[in-house]
């Protein structure tokens, strides 16, 4: 085959099903969405609380206009990494296979990279150290959501105004782990706001209309530890966050739409994953004139944009 059957052959229909792919039990794009940024490395800015302020803003006859001055708006730097995995396809699979093996392939490394992100995401939004102590609270015992005494609802209204205190807006997003979510759903204080007498389990929409969050998720992510151990991915653990509602895409018949596309970082947020534009991207190759392989890169960086946008409640038991 020589040298070209090394070269690098972007795949535009299995880029495509890349982009568009997305496993309902992923959700730390709902705390940290994609947005494109043209470069690998720069700066991000942080705003300052400017647009809280109260102004002078009446203005006498022939005078000169109330002159806004604005403060200095600080950047701290980010780095992207280039994240990929390949899948080999012997030119015999092919041949016997049922089913389209390039889609089973393409489907194999997007799912390992988003899971990879997944784990990232969680680890940096569930690190106690991430908040200041205002925005952070750890219950046991009988404050456990795991206990009928918890005040879950208490508890998240406490969340809501410690980061109100801090950016003047209530947080929009919550991501519950599993295990929080086993204790919420049948916590008999809960079950007693609704006013229900049948004999039910709480569901998430009921946590929607109880705290006051519009945009709630289950983490139900699991991962396997080197040993095969398989654990999950979001603790017994709730997040809280500001993140700003996804303007629309205008859709393009036969294209999907990048999903950092319509995201801007200057735009005030809990965090967002830095994209380079133009990713995910998955190739193909030809190894020795008998394996076809499937590749998908991504460069990306989950990147925490606001620490006091965010509260983290991690339930001990």
């Amino acid at each position: 085959m020589g040298r070209l059957s090394n070269l690098r052959i972007v795949n535009p229909v299995l880029t495509n099903l890349a982009v568009g792919y997305v496993n309902a039990a992923f959700v730390g794009t709902a705390l940290m969405p994609f947005a494109s940024v043209d470069k690998e490395a720069g700066l991000v800015p942080v705003f300052n609380k400017d647009h809280f302020k109260v102004y002078q803003t009446e203005r006498a006859l022939r005078a000169k206009s109330n002159r806004v001055n604005p403060g200095d708006t600080a950047t701290v730097p980010f780095a992207l990494t280039e994240h990929d995995l390949e899948y080999p396809i012997d030119y015999r699979e092919d041949a016997e296979s049922a089913f389209p093996l390039e889609q089973v392939a393409t489907m194999s490394v997007t799912e390992g990279i988003r899971l990879r992100h997944e784990k990232m995401v969680a680890d940096l939004v569930q690190n106690a150290a991430t908040y200041a102590a205002s925005n952070k609270i750890a219950i046991s015992g009988t404050s456990s959501f795991a206990h009928a005494d918890g005040d879950p609802e208490g508890v998240i209204d406490n969340a809501k105004a410690a980061v109100r205190a801090k950016i003047v807006k209530d947080p929009n997003t919550m991501v519950i782990g599993y295990a929080m979510w086993r204790n919420l759903k049948k916590h008999p204080k809960l079950k007693a706001i609704l006013s229900d007498n049948r004999p039910r389990l709480v569901q998430l929409a009921d946590l929607r209309e109880i705290f006051e969050i519009p945009s709630i998720y289950i983490g139900r992510g699991v991962y396997a530890s080197d040993a095969g151990v398989i654990a999950d991915i979001w603790g017994n653990n709730a997040v809280l966050a500001f993140v700003p509602d996804a303007p629309s895409v205008p859709e393009v018949p036969g294209v999907v739409a990048d999903p950092g596309a319509a995201r801007s970082i200057y735009e005030p947020s809990f965090g967002y994953t830095l994209r380079k534009k133009g990713q995910p991207v998955v190739d193909t190759r030809i190894e020795d004139g008998k394996l076809e392989i499937i590749r998908n890169t991504d460069i990306f960086t989950p990147f925490l944009l606001g620490a006091d946008s965010g509260y983290l409640v991690a339930d001990a038991g």
